[in-house]
C-alpha cells in the first residue's frame, strides 16, 4: 500500500512538473500527461505491467463526468451566447458529418469492414474540451468574431453525440436484427432523459444553493461535486445520456449567482486538473507503444484525412449558410483537436466483446497523439496566420473562473490634484486602523511608503484590507454590460436594482477601474461587481 500510495505521488508530482516544462516550451500539456503515462508503462522505462481494460474504463469515465460537467460550469453563457448556435450545430450534426466521412474513408479507402469503419469515425467524431480548454487558456488565444466561446461549446457539448454514435454503431454490429426504428428510439431516450435530467437536476441545485446555508466551509464544494455525479447516473439508469446531462447541468449551475462560488470554482478546477491528469496519465499507461509501431501508417492517413478533408468539409456545409468567413472557418477545423473521450470510447469498444479485424484503441491512440501535438502545437501560429487573434478579446472572460465572484484584497486608488491627501506625508494621513497603505506607484517606480513619503498628483497609491468573511449570505458577483442591456447609458442611481443588491465596482478596463455613486454613467462593455444578498433572493 505505502509503495503504491508513493507511486501515486510520485505520478502526480511529475505530471505537475510536466506542466511547468509544456508552457515554457509550447508543448500542449495533455501530451505530455500521456507520454509521461507510456513511460511508467510496460513498455516504457518503469515496465509497470497494467491491461486491464474494464478497470482503465471504469476510472476514466468517472474522470469523464467531472471533465464534461466542468466544461459547462466554467463556461461564461453571456458570453457564449452569440456563438451558441454555430456551436451546437457542429457538436451534433457536425460530429456526424465527420463521422460518416471518416468511415466512408476507413472503408472505401483504407479497407475495413463498413461498420468497423464507421466505428472508427464515431470514435474520432469529437473534438476533446480538456485540450481545446488547455491551449486555449495557458496560450491567451484570444480569437475573433466569439471562435473562443464557439470551440468551449463545441468541444465541451459534442462528446454525448459521439457517445451516441458509438452507442449505435456498437449496438448494430453486435446484433443482426437491430431496426433502425431500434437505434431511433435509443437515440430518443438518450437525448430526452439527458436533456431533462440536465436542465432539472442544474435548476433544482442552483435554487437549493441560494436558499440553503452550509455551515461548514467546503460543504458547498462537496454539494457540487455530489450534483455532477448524480447528473450522470440519474440519467444513465434509465438509458438516457449522462454526459450530456452533466454537460447542462454543469452549464446551468454554473451560470447561476451562486454564494461563495469563487473558492468554488477553484475547488472544481482543481479536481478537473487532477482528473485531466489522471485519465491521460492512465491512458498512456494502458497503451503499449510497441503496439503503436504497426498502426502508425493507417493512424496517419485516418489523422490527414480527418484533419483536412472530414473535419474542414463538416465546417464548410454548417459555417457557410452562417456566414463565417473563410479564415473562421479554417481556424475553427484547425482547432478540432482529438483527445481523451476518443480514447476512453475506445476502451468501451475493446471490452464490448466485439468481433474486430483492427486494432482500434491503438489506432484511435495514435490518431490522438498525432492530434494533440501537431494540431495543438501550431494552433497559436495557425491563428495567427489566418489573422484571428483580437488583441481587444480576453479569452479568460469566455470563461466563468475568470472572475466570477471578487474577494476584494486590495484598492487602488488615484491621487488626484484636489485630492484631500495630496501634498501629504503619509504620516498626516486619517487611515482606519485595519486599511495599510502598501504600494505607490509614481511614473514608472513603485515605491514602498514610510510616515515622510509625501503623496503627489498623479500617484496610484494600493490600499490593503483584510478580506471580507463571515457566516452571511453577502456574495459578490459580475454581470457584463453589452449592447443590449436594459442598464447600458443609464446612471446608476436611474437604475431598478433588486432590493438587497449594489453596484459596489465598475471595471471599464483593465486599467481603468469605478468605485460608482449614483451619477456614474454604465458604459458598454462595462463589468459591474455587484453585491447581493442571497437572504433575499
Amino acid at each position: 500500500m505505502s509503495w503504491m500510495l508513493f507511486v501515486v505521488a510520485v505520478v502526480i508530482l511529475a505530471c505537475i512538473l510536466c506542466n511547468q516544462f509544456t508552457d515554457r516550451f509550447g508543448i500542449p500539456t495533455l501530451l505530455a500527461f500521456i507520454l509521461l503515462g507510456m513511460t511508467f508503462g510496460s513498455d516504457g522505462l518503469f515496465k509497470i505491467p497494467f491491461d486491464n481494460y474494464a478497470f482503465a474504463e471504469h476510472i476514466c469515465s468517472a474522470a469523464l463526468i467531472l471533465i464534461m460537467f466542468y466544461g459547462g460550469f466554467g463556461t461564461n453563457w453571456k458570453q457564449a451566447r452569440p456563438a451558441a448556435l454555430p456551436a451546437v450545430l457542429m457538436s451534433s450534426f457536425g460530429v456526424v458529418l465527420t463521422a460518416v466521412l471518416t468511415g466512408g474513408f476507413c472503408h472505401y479507402i483504407l479497407g475495413f469492414p463498413l461498420w468497423e469503419g464507421m466505428l472508427v469515425g464515431a470514435l474520432l467524431g469529437s473534438t476533446d474540451a480538456a485540450s481545446v480548454f488547455s491551449i486555449l487558456r495557458s496560450k491567451r488565444l484570444n480569437l475573433k468574431y466569439n471562435s473562443a466561446s464557439l470551440l468551449e461549446i463545441e468541444s465541451g457539448s459534442n462528446d454525448p453525440f459521439a457517445y451516441m454514435l458509438t452507442a449505435a454503431v456498437l449496438l448494430l454490429l453486435q446484433s443482426d436484427g437491430v431496426s433502425a426504428a431500434d437505434i431511433a428510439v435509443m437515440v430518443a431516450k438518450q437525448l430526452a432523459f439527458g436533456l431533462f435530467f440536465g436542465a432539472a437536476i442544474g435548476v433544482t441545485a442552483s435554487r437549493f444553493m441560494n436558499r440553503f446555508h452550509f455551515n461548514v466551509s467546503g460543504f458547498d464544494s462537496a454539494f457540487v461535486l455530489a450534483v455532477a455525479v448524480l447528473s450522470y447516473a440519474a440519467p444513465s439508469v434509465l438509458a438516457g445520456n449522462g454526459y450530456l446531462s452533466a454537460y447542462l447541468a454543469g452549464l446551468i449551475l454554473g451560470n447561476s449567482p451562486l454564494p461563495n462560488k469563487r473558492p468554488m470554482v477553484h475547488f472544481i478546477d482543481g479536481i478537473t486538473g487532477l482528473m485531466q491528469m489522471l485519465i491521460f496519465f492512465l491512458l498512456g499507461l494502458l497503451s503499449f507503444p510497441s503496439a503503436l509501431l504497426p498502426v502508425i501508417p493507417t493512424a496517419l492517413l485516418i489523422f490527414l484525412f480527418l484533419t483536412f478533408v472530414a473535419r474542414p468539409t463538416a465546417a464548410m456545409l454548417l459555417l457557410t449558410p452562417l456566414k463565417k468567413s473563410l479564415s473562421q472557418q479554417a481556424l475553427i477545423s484547425w482547432a478540432g483537436l482529438r483527445g481523451a473521450a476518443s480514447i476512453v470510447f475506445a476502451i468501451m469498444v475493446s471490452i464490448s466483446n466485439t468481433a474486430l479485424e483492427n486494432d482500434l484503441f491503438h489506432i484511435v491512440f495514435m490518431v490522438v497523439l498525432l492530434s494533440i501535438s501537431l494540431q495543438g502545437s501550431l494552433l497559436p501560429f495557425v491563428s495567427k496566420k489566418l489573422h484571428m487573434i483580437d488583441d481587444e478579446e480576453n479569452v479568460m472572460r469566455t470563461f466563468n473562473d475568470y472572475a466570477d465572484e471578487s474577494a476584494i484584497n486590495f484598492v487602488r486608488m488615484t491621487i488626484t490634484a484636489d485630492h484631500d491627501w495630496a501634498w501629504k506625508p503619509l504620516s498626516d494621513l486619517s487611515i482606519g486602523p485595519d486599511l495599510l497603505l502598501t504600494m505607490v506607484l509614481r511614473d514608472d517606480k513603485t515605491l514602498v511608503p514610510h510616515g515622510s513619503t509625501v503623496l503627489q498628483p498623479g500617484d496610484v497609491v494600493i490600499l490593503g484590507a483584510v478580506s471580507f468573511c463571515d457566516d452571511s449570505h453577502i456574495s459578490l458577483w459580475e454581470t457584463t454590460v453589452d449592447h443590449s442591456h436594459p442598464w447600458r447609458n443609464q446612471m446608476v442611481s436611474q437604475l431598478s436594482l433588486e432590493r438587497g443588491q449594489l453596484i459596489v465596482l465598475i471595471r471599464r478596463s483593465p486599467q481603468e477601474t469605478i468605485i460608482p455613486n449614483g451619477s456614474t454613467v454604465i458604459r458598454e462593455g462595462d463589468v459591474l461587481v455587484i453585491n447581493r444578498d442571497t437572504t433575499l433572493a
